[in-house]
């Protein structure tokens, strides 16, 4: 059957320059593979943009939506485009929207207790400039230094401090975005309390593009601790025992700022990256941080881990051996990627199902045959596994896809979420059903039907 436009893919891009004033419209090919298709995701190349726009204002959004609604294009909103769901990647045909460009700090108010951010500035970036008035932005994921705020937004991003201050949606006060229709709306705002009306602003954090275009954020920011600043590891047999001595932590009071857990397999693998001979200890690892703390909590946190079992515990004030532990902590990754093909994963279990969960990963590998490296936020209980395969091999094994259809259906199993941090996207949006139940899975579609009627922003993401 023939098919055929009644507009030109020429006059599609004339349009489509006409209306991005402050901005920059790229369509060429090397451009275009190079914004399409993420190599920090997992699975393949998903389509060609017809273009990619760096936008430099509101009215660029807005004339993006135009292009898009006027020739029923896609549009695929990005920043710092490190999404590892398949989250911004290119769909063919489609517009590429970026806002790395707007990347200002509007404002930083120390009476407040906020920041004013457009969404292509760096959370690091935020970090450092609150820093500098005595405060801090609390959320850290482990792309924080490269990661913008809009994503981090957009995907709910946690990291490691998320055990004391919460993910990204406990510090986001509000937003300002553009609708798929052009309209602009103001959610939220920048106090810290606000019961006038449904939580739009809350409703926007963690939906990935698919509700409307976010151009600014308020988020909280936090004074910096007073007190010195505790860092230490400490060893368990397993990653069962190490769980059970992080709930005994957790719940003591003496609220930790991290608690971070590695497995035996990426212990192993750290050793191998750096040199080092963590794995003569044998078992899992925990690195903890304590800020703003005490002698007395120092002393409850060292006698939990002996209650424990702990072993070869380790605690330093001393700044340069923390750099070191928290280096070691973002070389986690690199350390167990290395030489493999990998997929790694993002669940959150209630606390009490940490311990079953770490088993039931160590006893998955064993009974499948492959190997699997387990980390995690555990004080927050999001767990990481990363499945690993061949080099040599370019799909994804057989056995990999099995291991991650029964490790989702344990976490369901045990009342968890299969995306802790990480969202959706499009590798995980087959299982809305599964763990939302039928009901809610139509009212989200109800929702996206509501925001985004035509079906343009971010179309298959999240929700398919």
């Amino acid at each position: 059957m023939t098919v055929f436009s009644a507009y030109s893919d020429e006059e599609m891009a004339t349009y489509l320059q006409e209306q991005v004033k402050d901005g920059t419209v790229y369509t060429d090919e090397k451009t275009l593979k190079k914004q399409s298709f993420n190599p920090n995701a997992t699975g393949g190349e998903t389509g060609l943009a017809r273009a990619f726009v760096e936008v430099g204002s509101v009215d660029d959004i807005q004339g993006v939506l135009r292009t898009a609604r006027k020739f029923h294009i896609a549009v695929i909103p990005q920043t710092t485009f490190s999404s590892t769901v398949i989250g911004s990647d290119g769909i063919a045909g489609a517009i590429i929207l970026s806002t790395r460009r707007m990347n200002q700090i509007l404002e930083i108010s120390k009476e407040d207790s906020v920041a004013v951010v457009q969404p292509g500035v760096v959370n690091g970036d935020l970090d450092q400039e609150a820093r500098k008035q005595g405060l801090f932005y609390a959320p850290d994921p482990g792309s924080k230094p490269f990661s913008s705020i809009g994503g981090n937004v957009s995907t709910n991003a946690g990291g490691m401090s998320t055990v004391r201050f919460g993910a990204t949606k406990d510090n986001v006060l509000g937003l300002k975005a553009v609708l798929a229709d052009g309209r602009v709306v103001k959610l939220g705002g920048r106090t810290l309390k606000q019961a006038f009306s449904y939580d739009l602003t809350q409703l926007f954090v963690g939906s990935e593009g698919t509700l409307g275009i976010i151009y600014e954020v308020t988020v909280k920011l936090m004074p910096i601790p007073l007190g010195k600043s505790v860092m230490g590891v400490a060893f368990f047999k397993d990653m069962g025992a190490l769980a059970a001595g992080v709930t005994a932590v957790r719940m003591s009071g003496v609220y930790p700022t991290m608690l971070e857990a590695l497995d035996g397999n990426t212990v192993v693998a750290l050793d191998r990256y750096e040199g080092t001979h963590y794995a003569d200890n044998s078992g899992s690892m925990l690195i903890f941080r304590l800020d703003g703390s005490s002698d007395e909590s120092v002393g409850v946190l060292n006698d939990l881990l002996a209650q424990h079992d702990a072993q070869n515990v380790k605690v330093t004030t001393d700044p340069a051996e923390q750099k070191a532990l928290e280096k070691l902590r973002q070389d986690m990754l690199p350390a167990v990627f290395s030489g493999n093909n990998h997929l790694m994963e993002d669940m959150a279990m209630p606390l009490s199902k940490l311990a079953p969960m770490m088993d039931f990963l160590q006893d998955l590998g064993k009974e499948l045959g492959i190997k699997i490296y387990t980390a995690g936020h555990a004080g927050d209980g999001n767990v990481h596994p990363t499945f690993t395969w061949s080099e040599d091999e370019d799909e994804v094994p057989a056995v990999i896809i099995e291991a991650l259809r029964k490790t989702f259906w344990k976490t369901l199993e045990l009342g968890g979420t299969i995306s802790g941090e990480h969202a959706v996207g499009m590798l995980k949006n087959q299982w809305n059903n599964p763990e939302l139940g039928e009901t809610v899975d139509l009212l989200q579609h109800q929702i996206k039907t509501l925001f985004d009627p035509m079906n343009l922003l971010n179309p298959k993401r999240k929700i398919d």
